[in-house]
């Protein structure tokens, strides 16, 4: 479902890709970059065209050195990056990452949960042309290096904002498809933290503490017993649980409700996030009822 102007696109179906790991930026760095190599690899070096500086100005890649975006990620003061397919219109290709390299007492104080978050998107085209198996293997891979406490990937709508174009699909899909995730919340790292997780996804990624608490991968697959999901482990402290051979929407208008979602959301309950605050235009009570969806 894209919303499409002349020449540009500004909403669109994709599989959006996050990882939340704690720690400095120091610390994550290195892995990240390895991820970020992966995912060139897969979807081409030129596929990232775009980059945002730190006031907002998008600049071509093409005028930059080869190792630019690495350049950028190694700056051992610290990384903000966001790449792009296009600068002007969504493509369901992009890179996003966070590391904070100190943080100061007020820092701290203010956000006792920070950690540093790396985002990656796939494209639907991606998914047609190479299989949902080759999305699920390149997910894997992205994340089996990654220090991280949690992380999900799933369909998802890529859009530059919360338009007033954008927000009725936004809700009307949003409700009806519950595989759907909505454009994430701005600076989510700053509050999620190590101890709560986002809601059911195609792939979720769970590390510590979380998954210790549940015992680990042999403990966390002993509490589910859909057919369709499958519990990996990355390492001793990591694990993947996939619901299912490939993303799914679900539809609530058909009976679709996704019920290997929601047996792992009663398992995850205690530790889902719930979003404070504004979220686009959704009021309070569409927010809450949206990340219970699978409750």
């Amino acid at each position: 479902m894209d919303i499409e102007g002349e020449q540009i696109t500004v909403l669109k179906e994709g599989v959006h890709v996050a990882f939340y790991m704690p720690g400095f930026h120091q610390e994550v760095a290195p892995a990240v970059m390895q991820s970020l190599e992966r995912y060139l690899h897969a979807l081409g070096p030129a596929s990232l065209g775009w980059y945002v500086d730190n006031d907002g100005y998008w600049w071509s890649l093409s005028d930059k050195d080869e190792g630019f975006l690495r350049n950028q990620l190694m700056d051992p003061r610290g990384a903000r990056i966001e790449a792009r397919g296009r600068p002007d219109s969504v493509t369901g290709i992009g890179f996003s990452y966070v590391g904070h390299a100190f943080v100061t007492p007020l820092f701290a104080q203010n956000y006792p949960q920070a950690m540093c978050a790396v985002e990656f998107w796939l494209p639907t085209e991606f998914l047609e042309e190479q299989g949902a198996e080759a999305a699920h293997a390149l997910t894997i891979e992205l994340g089996r290096g990654l220090p991280f406490s949690s992380g999900h990937a799933g369909l998802s709508f890529e859009t530059w904002g919360w338009m007033e174009a954008t927000t009725p699909v936004l809700r009307e899909s949003s409700l009806r498809h519950p595989g759907f995730d909505l454009p994430r919340p701005s600076a989510l790292e700053m509050y999620l933290g190590s101890r709560r997780v986002r809601g059911p996804s195609w792939l979720n990624f769970l590390g510590p503490p979380i998954l210790e608490e549940l015992g680990g991968a042999e403990g966390l697959r002993a509490r589910l017993h859909s057919p369709s999901t499958e519990v990996q482990a990355l390492s001793l402290e990591r694990a993947v649980v996939s619901l299912g051979r490939e993303p799914e929407a679900g539809d609530l208008e058909t009976g679709d409700t996704l019920p290997h979602y929601r047996e792992l959301a009663s398992v995850l309950e205690p530790w889902l996030y719930e979003h404070q605050g504004s979220w686009g235009a959704l009021t309070k009570e569409e927010v809450r009822r949206w990340e219970r969806r699978f409750l």
